[in-house]
């Protein structure tokens, strides 16, 4: 039986955790030993006093040494984590020891991604020595790597939660989105253009139950249109810029910040089509009631000062 949290706790200690990772490394018990610094029959001994903690054997004895089984796997992977996230609390205690520097991890949604760029030029210009981690992601996960602790910050809607009041939310901004394609899409070259002229087009969309999904959607649906059947789905920038770049036939939804880059280069066009829904503000959020690290409270700062866009 798999003993409690209160027990894991008081008996797991930080060197197990090395050495489970350099078993994973090594696949050699006397390897990992040596790399942990300890004697192979130490190592045996921590191994044991690990599965006995757990309740669960983690490795296979095989002739070639030792692999994870399904529970090992998931140990070592949290090991990983427990082991970064005090090497970024060492990181993170050098900076304010120093009076410089520190750590900061941010999430984004893409829509978010060039404001970001921007604010945090202005905070490295002012802090050269501070770490910044940046995950782009939808906001259902980046929320969740918020409560998980893996994120000081997250620029995303809180809508997406169930639970949107456990959050800190102190600035919203508008994100204004356009229709692009391939330079050599058929309408290319329009100067006006409808939406039912590109209602039979191939596209590409955010998935389901996603903000600007729905906000497309939504288009469609005002406009007395029925959704493109058999969308290409992704929530990955690069994905669909690689798309729009391959096929000439394709279009697809993109905040204007971020396809900007991508049509002054030549590499997408616009399509001359006014959307007339509005996508939902995005935020920066931060889990209620907790401290802010003074690296969390500069970018903030930086975030508000940027003004609000318009479409």
């Amino acid at each position: 039986m798999l003993p409690s949290l209160t027990t894991i706790i008081s008996r797991l200690r930080l060197k197990q955790l090395r050495l489970l990772i350099a078993l994973d490394e090594f696949g050699s018990l006397h390897k990992a030993a040596e790399s942990v610094a300890i004697t192979q029959p130490g190592a045996t001994k921590a191994l044991h006093e690990i599965e006995s903690t757990l309740g669960s054997t983690l490795f296979e004895r095989t002739t070639k040494g030792l692999t994870p089984n399904d529970l090992g796997r998931c140990v070592i992977r949290y090991a990983r984590l427990i082991h970064t996230d005090v090497a970024h609390l060492r990181e993170e205690m050098l900076g304010i020891m120093q009076g410089h520097g520190g750590r900061l991890s941010v999430g984004v949604i893409m829509g978010a991604v060039p404001a970001l760029v921007e604010c945090l030029a202005q905070l490295r210009a002012k802090q050269p020595q501070l770490s910044v981690e940046i995950v782009e992601d939808t906001s259902a996960r980046l929320l969740a790597l918020l409560d998980q602790g893996r994120l000081d910050v997250a620029i995303c809607r809180t809508s997406v939660s169930k639970h949107p009041a456990a959050y800190d939310c102190r600035f919203r901004d508008q994100e204004p989105l356009i229709v692009v394609a391939n330079t050599a899409h058929r309408f290319a070259d329009r100067s006006t253009l409808s939406l039912s002229e590109l209602a039979d087009s191939s596209w590409v969309v955010f998935p389901v139950n996603m903000p600007m999904r729905l906000t497309l959607e939504r288009e469609f649906r005002e406009a007395g249109l029925s959704f493109p059947t058999y969308p290409i789905e992704t929530s990955s920038t690069f994905t669909t810029l690689s798309l729009l770049r391959q096929d000439p036939q394709l279009v697809a939804v993109m905040p204007i910040d971020v396809a900007q880059m991508a049509v002054s280069h030549g590499m997408l066009t616009r399509l001359a089509l006014e959307l007339k829904s509005r996508s939902e503000p995005y935020e920066i959020v931060t889990r209620q009631g907790v401290a802010l690290s003074a690296p969390t409270q500069l970018l903030i700062e930086e975030l508000t000062r940027k003004p609000t866009q318009t479409p």
